[in-house]
């Protein structure tokens, strides 16, 4: 198979891309499950961007700086809240149903998150990501030019260098290997572009909000091909995960704490109140370290959230299927408060891009949780995650049709792309010859699994209980050292599994989730200060004069 645009992901920021593309460019996307599996699907907060008449960009592009505790690209920062209001409206455009008042249909019922000064995050109820999903499934459906291929994993990207090609030029992508899990082969796809948006890396951890999909399978792949990797050890820890026996990693959005909801502990010591002034609201990273701090201090299994302070029928129509969920663990929170603790939820490094979603390898692009643009630093805004996912969506769309404009000529004529050489109508030749289209087959020498599926089981287990004892909210040297031998030896083993055994889906998982952890561990190793999410006892200060830089890899 050959595509103009090979994109790798179906949450927002792939989806969005995959729509921009005219008719005449072909648009393969390529997705681990069903199309609509995405960590855009769980999102329930929004998506924060400058709707209000008392915000402002300069606000917004304050509250970012301002959680991203010095590291963030200020330039990255400004483009990215500027391009917000426009892409809300493609948005919008493309079916999607933010919520709004009652009263008056044109005013958007905005909500406020953690670090946030105004009210800026568009919603759907709590099933936000869901209602986003939902529309641009529906949008990319629609296309002719757009094929969708579900239950295909990544194996590896395909470049020049590997097929000892142009071994003297600068290596680039010419497309990728994928498990078709219905088959069980393994089939080759070439393109004139490769996207990246597989989304963040939270099955690294035992904790975490992500689903199952999430285990880092861009940022491995680009990385074994030599893309640089940036800022791997700020990952963010969601501080409210609901904490019961029967809920797997259900989320309980930071958006009921903007709607003045209080942490407690037992006792009902509101703690946050004497920790940051914006209280419960402070920004994640000290919100979470300040819960994992209070719950070793006390021996207690959790803390609290208390929303008792609205009424049901708020809550109902506010936060829908939290209420729903709550209730059915015997939980109502207009009167009682919730059990919550933390849990791996964002991955603020990623895949080094430029301010098009561009890799340090040619005509790889990496957009969304995967990517690591400057834009959240050390720590991630509440519900900029979204919102970077449809501006570089956007400014890679603009990138790669800019890229093939200069193919050739061609009598098809695109109006709407105007590109930066201000040729404002480019003839596309979308259907060139290059080495790109004769990508070789996949030879699969290994053997079935049978009982080595045991061992990968308790390779898994035991690689996400060593992150989140050794590399988890708050770290230490010993404990880092400890995890890096660890890793090490589990990398060594997986290797001699996934060239001796028959591959499958499990066994390429296991071994991107080791070597995202190693990227990690190195990181966190690298960074002796502590900024953002990134903690240690060993170094508990901030480190401006020696540290104010990207970790890369």
């Amino acid at each position: 198979m050959h595509f103009n645009v090979l994109i790798i992901g179906s949450g927002i920021a792939g989806l969005s891309l995959a729509i921009r593309y005219p008719e005449n460019v072909s648009v393969g996307i390529f997705t681990k499950k069903e199309e609509a599996e995405s960590n855009t699907n769980y999102a329930q907060g929004g998506l924060a961007a400058v709707m209000n008449i008392k915000d402002s960009v300069d606000l917004h592009v304050k509250d970012t700086l301002s959680a991203g505790d010095g590291l963030c690209d200020e330039e990255v920062v400004k483009m990215v809240v500027e391009e917000g209001p426009s892409v809300v409206d493609d948005l919008l455009n493309w079916g999607v149903n933010f919520a709004r008042y009652k009263e008056n249909k044109e005013t958007f019922d905005l909500g406020r998150e953690g670090g946030h000064s105004q009210r800026r995050v568009l919603h759907a109820g709590d099933i936000t990501g869901r209602e986003i999903e939902r529309a641009l499934v529906e949008k990319s459906r629609s296309k002719s030019n757009i094929s969708i291929f579900e239950n295909h994993i990544a194996v590896d990207f395909i470049t020049s260098h590997k097929l000892k090609k142009q071994k003297k030029l600068p290596d680039k992508v010419l497309g990728a290997y994928f498990l078709d899990k219905n088959s069980d082969k393994v089939v080759s796809v070439s393109a004139d572009f490769v996207v990246i948006a597989t989304g963040g890396a939270g099955k690294v951890f035992l904790y975490t909000s992500n689903p199952d999909i999430s285990t880092g399978d861009g940022i491995a792949a680009a990385y074994r091909i030599g893309a640089k990797v940036a800022n791997m050890e700020f990952y963010q820890f969601h501080p409210t995960i609901l904490y019961h026996p029967e809920a797997k990693s259900f989320l309980i959005s930071e958006a009921l704490r903007g709607e003045g909801g209080t942490l407690r502990l037992k006792d009902g010591t509101a703690f946050m109140d004497t920790v940051h002034p914006l209280k419960s609201l402070a920004p994640r990273d000290i919100v979470a370290r300040t819960i994992d701090f209070e719950m070793k201090k006390t021996g207690d299994e959790c803390v609290y959230l208390d929303m008792t302070h609205k009424s049901r029928e708020f809550l109902e129509k506010r936060f829908p299927d939290i209420f729903k969920t709550t209730l059915s663990f015997g939980i109502d929170m207009s009167k009682q408060w919730i059990p919550v603790v933390p849990a791996a939820h964002y991955l603020c490094g990623g895949v080094l891009t430029d301010k098009n979603g561009l890799t340090s390898v040619e005509n790889l692009y990496a957009i969304g949780e995967v990517a690591c643009t400057g834009l959240h630093g050390a720590n991630r805004l509440a519900s900029n995650s979204l919102l970077e996912g449809c501006v570089f969506a956007k400014k890679a769309y603009e990138s790669t049709m800019g890229k093939m404009a200069s193919f050739g000529k061609s009598s098809k004529v695109l109006n709407d792309f105007e590109p930066d050489n201000n040729d404002k109508s480019p003839d596309l030749n979308l259907n060139r010859q290059n080495e790109n289209n004769n990508l070789p087959e996949w030879k699969d020498f290994g053997l079935e699994g049978g009982d080595e599926l045991i061992v990968i089981t308790h390779n898994w287990d035991e690689l996400r209980r060593m992150m989140w004892n050794y590399v988890g909210i708050v770290r230490s040297n010993k404990r880092l050292e400890r995890a890096k031998r660890r890793i090490d030896n589990l990398i060594d083993e997986i290797k001699e599994y996934y060239w001796n055994f028959k591959i499958s889906s499990d066994l390429i998982e296991l071994r991107n989730i080791a070597e995202v952890a190693n990227l990690i561990i190195t990181s966190a190793m690298l960074r002796k200060e502590s900024r953002g999410t990134h903690y240690t006892i060993d170094y508990p200060a901030k480190d401006d004069k020696n540290f104010k830089h990207p970790t890369v890899l």
